[in-house]
């Protein structure tokens, strides 16, 4: 009998075994990541992507890449541009388009078991480019052709990739010692398991941080349906009969802006200010030092004084001491312009000190004053499918001729997607375009621009690009309503679709461009927001489809710079922030977070009891998980362009067919195929000029 059951228990035993290894057959065998997508435009087919089809796709997709990479390494004939740099832009298709989708997801809509692979994964694709880029047969090939690059007779756009392509192999340690590409090795596996570590933490975080309050009164100044928002979110939490604030990314939340309780204020700016410093399970100031050192071992290891030496180099400030001086001049203005702003504030507040907890309370009221409205009343003209439609598309439309055809028939990774076709003035395809607006718990925060598919003409691939806001959802069966601000996000991150779309390269690898300049399109696509032909033609009242009053647009036109001496200093205290951590050599590194914050702050004549940075270490991911490390400063010396451009513009008419169409032939469609610099030369006539900017800002120039 005992034979008997081990017998049956084996037999049993073996069948389970079985039945997994035709389970995994299968979803090898179904694994839609395998093939190229045949739907339009090659748009991930999310519907039958599972979460469990992205690890054998990763393995499969390495294994391929890495054979691609030791045919060209050992290709016996001679180096060519072809047999070498060529072969290399076609590596790797199958791990791009899983990366593409996995990336997709685990910003917009993540989960444990991705957040898991992303953790697993993160060190093995670091390993992964080591394997290439220090490859040294590989390097060999690259450096021959570089050596004799004038003698190739190439085209310019090709001539770049070869001398892009040598320096990036450099930049990786393709010309270290052994020794040195070990240490490499180990410091690119320390990053990538160090930087997921601190994006999953951020992202648990904020739910973690969400503040509770007990009673509904607690909440006055809230609209109806925030309130109610905050009883659901309560109750999602297992506080049924609680309310529930969630905080978004930024130190500053937009809820206090119209809470009129002062404890409520004070409650929530805490939770957001001490976000990554509790002492749970997802503080992240050990992350943020281990992070930093690791980085200024990277840049002394390859011969740089520090990591901002290293980052700056290939962008087009090319220098810290070019960062450092734009920033000194404007930290000073901004700093005495926000003082000054402190000041009107506390005529408003009276008695109550005017702290970073009430500051944008009272600069509502102040606003209310001064030009006889406040935020709200913007709200009932910016629903936010007719800005999309009737602004953002509009707006393109009239610069560039392009249209937009809604597919219903394609689905995104969320109902929540919007899909349309993009097609080019002639009526030809141009591309696909994806929105995604809402905010949700599994979403990182912030707003984003995404290239789902890159155009490139060797590859024959056309481009799909999406936005992504965090706008909270409202009750059913109401519309959504959108701030001033969150219009101007619109724009702005449309403005990165539009330069994914207008992209007209041979090359992926050249689809990129630096930090300090891939800002400055969007920016410019943010001046149609108050355009008056624009805005005439979006800015209708949700419900009357009355337009904004005249009056109303007077005042918001007035008030263009109230508030912009905070609003300057919580960026640059932002920007500066990050190039203090990355301006240290590994034995700099604090071992404290916040008093290395205060003593940067305090170096550079920041109050930031008074104005606190965009963001404090802890939550700072543009540059601690998000690829801006020393460049966060981008977005101010961007604007310089974008300042200087929109006065081009203006001066030239504006809203004009031949103006768009000259701005995407000389800056958008060109990439990363041109040297920024002379780009922007070849564009505007002359070099940029800083005053526009500070004219903008309301800064004093100095």
């Amino acid at each position: 009998m005992h034979r008997l059951r081990t017998s049956m228990l084996t037999s049993a035993m073996n069948r389970t075994c079985l039945l997994a290894v035709l389970a995994a057959q299968l979803v090898m065998a179904q694994n839609p990541l395998f093939t190229e997508s045949s739907l339009p435009y090659h748009l991930p087919p999310f519907a039958a992507i599972k979460d469990e089809h992205f690890a054998p796709a990763f393995e499969k997709g390495m294994t391929e890449e890495l054979a691609e990479v030791d045919s060209i390494a050992r290709n016996a004939a001679e180096p060519t541009f072809d047999n070498t740099i060529v072969a290399l832009e076609r590596k790797g298709q199958l791990l791009q388009r899983a990366r593409n989708a996995f990336n997709v997801l685990t910003s917009n809509l993540t989960n444990p078991a991705l957040d898991k692979i992303d953790a697993d994964f993160s060190p093995r694709f670091a390993e992964h480019q080591n394997k290439i880029r220090l490859n040294a047969a590989l390097f060999d090939r690259i450096h021959k052709l570089y050596e004799r690059r004038d003698a190739l007779k190439l085209d310019a756009e090709s001539k770049k990739l070869l001398e892009d392509t040598h320096r990036d192999f450099i930049r990786a340690g393709a010309a270290l010692s052994p020794e040195g590409k070990d240490k490499m090795r180990a410091i690119n596996a320390d990053l990538a398991r160090l930087s997921t570590q601190f994006k999953q933490n951020v992202t648990s975080e904020v739910n973690a941080s969400a503040v509770l309050f007990d009673k509904r009164e607690e909440l006055a100044g809230l609209a109806p349906g925030a309130i109610e928002n905050a009883a659901e979110l309560a109750k999602s939490m297992g506080a049924e009969g609680k309310f529930a604030i969630r905080l978004t990314n930024t130190t500053g939340q937009p809820p206090l802006e119209v809470l009129t309780n002062a404890d409520t204020r004070a409650s929530i700016m805490q939770a957001s200010l001490i976000r990554g410093t509790r002492g749970n399970q997802f503080d992240n100031r050990a992350v943020v030092i281990a992070i930093a050192r690791r980085r200024a071992e990277l840049a002394q290891l390859l011969g740089y004084p520090n990591y901002a030496a290293f980052g700056l180099e290939t962008q087009t400030a090319g220098s810290m001491e070019a960062v450092n001086s734009l920033l000194t001049r404007v930290v000073p203005a901004a700093m005495t312009n926000a003082r000054a702003e402190a000041a009107e504030l506390q005529k408003v507040a009276g008695a109550t000190r005017i702290t970073s907890t009430n500051w944008a309370y009272y600069t509502e009221k102040l606003r209310e004053q001064r030009f006889a409205f406040d935020a709200s009343q913007l709200r009932p003209y910016y629903e936010l499918r007719r800005v999309l439609v009737d602004g953002v598309f509009y707006a393109a439309t009239r610069l560039y001729g392009v249209t937009f055809k809604e597919r219903k028939d394609l689905a995104g990774f969320s109902p929540d997607n919007v899909i349309y076709e993009v097609f080019d003035a002639d009526g030809k395809p141009l591309g696909l375009f994806l929105g995604d607006f809402y905010a949700r718990p599994n979403k990182r925060g912030g707003a984003w621009n995404t290239a789902y598919v890159t155009q490139s003409k060797l590859t024959g691939y056309k481009p799909v690009t999406a936005i992504n806001l965090n706008v909270p959802k409202p009750p059913a069966g109401e519309p959504t309503l959108l701030t001033l601000d969150e219009v101007t996000t619109m724009f702005h991150e449309f403005g990165h679709a539009l330069h994914t779309l207008f992209s007209d390269i041979q090359y992926p690898s050249l689809s990129g461009t630096p930090r300090d300049f891939v800002e400055f399109p969007s920016q410019v696509n943010e001046m149609w927001v108050a355009w008056p032909e624009v805005m005439k033609n979006y800015a209708v009242h949700h419900k009357t489809g009355e337009p904004m009053p005249a009056e109303l647009v007077a005042k918001v036109t007035a008030s263009a710079q109230f508030n912009e001496g905070f609003a300057t200093t919580e960026y640059i205290a932002a920007a500066v922030l990050d190039l203090a951590w990355h301006g240290l050599k590994p034995e700099q590194i604090p071992d404290d977070v916040a008093s290395f914050e205060a003593n940067v702050f305090k170096a550079n004549g920041i109050d930031a009891g008074l104005v606190p940075p965009r963001y404090r270490s802890t939550y700072f991911s543009h540059v601690f998980s998000g690829g801006y490390q020393a460049g966060y400063y981008s977005y101010i010396w961007s604007e310089i362009l974008d300042a200087d451009t929109v006065e081009w513009f203006k001066q030239n008419g504006g809203l004009k067919r031949e103006n768009g169409d000259k701005f995407r032939r000389m800056v958008l469609a060109p990439r990363g195929t041109k040297e920024m610099k002379e780009m922007y030369r070849n564009f505007r006539g002359a070099e940029p000029d800083v005053n526009p900017l500070l004219r903008r800002r309301g800064l004093l120039v100095r």
